[in-house]
């Protein structure tokens, strides 16, 4: 395997003055970014979900494996199945399995075992992590999948946010029925997370409580 390497030829280097502007005026573009459970069902192109999901591509990951796998999904009927599913056992979730302690702690969010979002967004990605991946004919072993996987969501949600549509992640567990509805029910591959794409509803609202963030002196220090 070759090592070779190339001139780092595309950074760009500003002034503190602007790095400083543009790290202040990506805050204030990130801070928009709100969690919603209404969705509307304005299409939105395929052009603009391949593009963020080619940002996501270029997240950093162990050995540049890339251990990770997107399904796109705008087919009416499988977003219905998928419906079906999450909340079969969103259900059971909120029926108690989830532990009162866990249930208490959602209880400013308002939500509920019904999620209407999952068939109203033009857009649903399944993400899903790999163990192996195949080189040449041979499979290898992927390296710090999880953070891996992790970050190139986070690149995914800022990138959606930044064309224009709101998000929502949805962690339904188990999420073994994803694997089967999407075809990707192997040994090699577990869905991550789903996250839900597309533009608000006009009667779209955000919960006050998600709005309460950490100060900076509570999630950093300087040494």
């Amino acid at each position: 395997m070759s090592n070779e390497h190339i001139p780092l030829n595309d950074f760009i280097e500003y002034s503190q003055d602007e790095m400083l502007a543009r790290a202040q005026e990506n805050y204030q573009q990130v801070k928009r970014r709100h969690s919603i459970r209404k969705f509307s069902e304005r299409p939105v192109p395929q052009a603009i979900i391949e593009q963020c999901i080619l940002a996501a591509g270029t997240a950093p990951n162990g050995a540049n494996h890339q251990p990770w796998h997107f399904v796109a999904i705008k087919s009416p009927e499988v977003k219905a199945q998928i419906r079906q599913q999450a909340e079969a056992l969103e259900q059971a979730f909120y029926a108690g399995r989830a532990g009162d302690e866990w249930l208490n702690a959602l209880k400013p969010l308002g939500t509920n075992a019904n999620k209407p979002y999952l068939e109203h967004a033009p857009w649903l990605i399944a993400i899903f992590s790999q163990k192996r991946k195949e080189d040449e004919g041979e499979q290898k072993t992927n390296y710090y999948v999880h953070e891996s996987v992790g970050i190139a969501t986070g690149f995914l949600i800022q990138a959606l946010h930044h064309a224009g549509l709101a998000t929502l992640t949805h962690t339904p567990k188990p999420m073994s029925f994803l694997s089967k509805i999407c075809g990707r029910d192997n040994d090699n591959e577990r869905p991550y997370m789903l996250i839900i794409a597309g533009y608000p509803a006009d009667d779209a609202t955000v919960p006050v409580h998600a709005l309460d963030k950490k100060a900076l002196h509570d999630i950093c220090e300087f040494i």
